[in-house]
């Protein structure tokens, strides 16, 4: 029976899942543990540090499991000796330099989490991947935790399909969990603790390899789709039709379905990209080029989403954009976190400062120092050409604004008020809507020229 856990890794996947289950496994103790202090202070509100992370509902569930059955703490050899579970939970980007770089994982810190594992474990533990990585990277790991000689152990895949903005509702009431291993005894174990507050339907047991490739799989259709209906909005811009009409029209058959195919600035965030590149990467390392060259196209056609509306906005604002103040709204990658990991405004924002725009960004959760290392260099690496502030309200972005530019799908954004924003603008003012999210009906009332991802027949 398990009764201890731990936790390496406090980052976005380890922080929200382990409070979950501690909520809903009282009898289970567990301990999240990191090298980083500061990030260790934060998760336990030292000093009025806010959370690491933001996602809607984490501070609730926090608020009831802190200090009962769930700990953070840097000390993690102590940690990994006390516990029956060890969760792998570490960060595995892609890599930047050396064999696969540009498209395999890095699995350093999984490496160095799996020998602090064989050298501080005791008795017999069971170590879950829960980090999303490559096909048989249980292998490696079995490697390394078999010269240990304190410990035995038994390795499972558990993959997460949170997403951002909604993880706490995807935590608590998941469409699947996914439990893949060798040993029956083990996966039923996992399975178990789910069983709290998981229906027996939504948990499936697989193999360990196919668990491990069911991340990377899903990920990349999520990907694909979204790619897909970005390439339907161009078409639908040109013809005079309206995505949101053939999104509706498709997504009523049931062999497609609605989810996922709402038109954007394309995807961003710490998973599809770095997913679909690992994936690539497999398909080249088993001779397999055609299967490669298509998933590749799906980045492409990404980049293509974000690339085209920097065009259209020099385009339409008369060529330049040189002493040309855009208010840009929403920095993060969606609505409802402050993760900015491949935001589709990071390079959009680039290529305006690129063009020498003046930018006033506005989001509700981005700081400013994060929008200053993500925007200090153009995407050439060379120092940009416009500049940029962060500012504190839509209503200050907006002011002396040639453009308003909607990158985010903020629910604030929705309800915009366009009588007051375009009175503070310069006209003839632009409204460019890259997430379908406003009214702009009312914005052409009050004399604004506007443009709307996939729908043609605009101004």
């Amino acid at each position: 029976m398990v009764s201890k856990i731990c936790c390496i890794g406090a980052g976005y996947v380890g922080g929200p899942s382990m409070a979950v289950m501690a909520d809903s496994s009282p009898g289970v103790d567990i301990e999240v543990v990191d090298v980083d202090q500061q990030r260790i202070d934060a998760w336990n509100n030292l000093n009025g540090a806010s959370l690491p992370i933001y996602e809607p509902g984490l501070q609730q569930v926090l608020d009831r499991v802190r200090g009962h059955n769930l700990h953070f703490s840097t000390d993690v050899a102590g940690a990994i000796r006390r516990a029956d579970m060890v969760f792998l939970s570490v960060n595995t980007p892609t890599k930047h330099r050396g064999h696969g770089a540009g498209s395999a994982a890095d699995l350093t810190f999984i490496e160095k989490a799996a020998r602090q594992i064989a050298d501080s474990a005791q008795g017999a533990t069971i170590v879950v991947e829960r980090s999303t990585l490559p096909v048989r990277t249980a292998d490696g790991l079995r490697r390394i935790l078999d010269c240990s000689t304190n410990a035995r152990f038994e390795i499972l895949s558990n993959p997460e399909f949170m997403a951002e903005g909604t993880a706490i509702d995807d935590l608590q009431n998941p469409d699947r969990v996914l439990v893949g291993g060798q040993c029956d005894a083990t996966v039923n174990a996992l399975a178990g603790i789910y069983a709290n507050w998981v229906p027996s339907s939504r948990i499936i047991t697989t193999n360990l390899w196919s668990a491990e490739l069911a991340k990377l799989t899903a990920n990349a259709f999520l990907a694909q789709r979204i790619s897909s209906i970005n390439a339907i909005a161009g078409i639908c811009e040109a013809t005079g039709a309206d995505v949101e009409e053939v999104r509706r029209a498709i997504g009523a058959d049931r062999r497609i379905g609605a989810e996922f195919l709402k038109p954007g600035p394309g995807f961003g965030g710490s998973c599809f990209k770095k997913d679909l590149l690992n994936l690539i990467y497999l398909a080249e390392h088993y001779g397999l080029d055609e299967v490669a060259r298509y998933w590749r196209m799906v980045l492409d056609l990404n980049g293509w989403s974000q690339k085209r509306i920097s065009q259209m906005i020099v385009k339409a604002l008369f060529g330049t954009l040189r002493d040309k103040r855009i208010a840009v709204l929403g920095f993060a990658f969606k609505a409802d976190t402050n993760d900015t990991r491949e935001s589709p405004a990071i390079g959009i924002c680039r290529d305006l400062l690129h063009d020498g725009a003046s930018l006033s960004i506005h989001d509700p959760r981005v700081d400013d120092g994060a929008m200053r290392s993500l925007l200090s260099m153009s995407d050439d690496g060379l120092p940009a050409v416009g500049g940029f502030e962060k500012a504190a309200s839509v209503e200050t972005a907006c002011d002396g604004a040639d453009a308003v530019l909607i990158l985010t799908d903020w629910h604030q954004y929705k309800q915009l008020d366009w009588a007051d924003l375009a009175s503070r603008m310069r006209q003839p003012g632009w409204v460019f809507d890259a997430r379908r999210g406003t009214n702009l009906a009312e914005a052409e009332s009050h004399g604004l020229d506007t443009w709307q991802i996939g729908r043609g027949g605009m101004n």
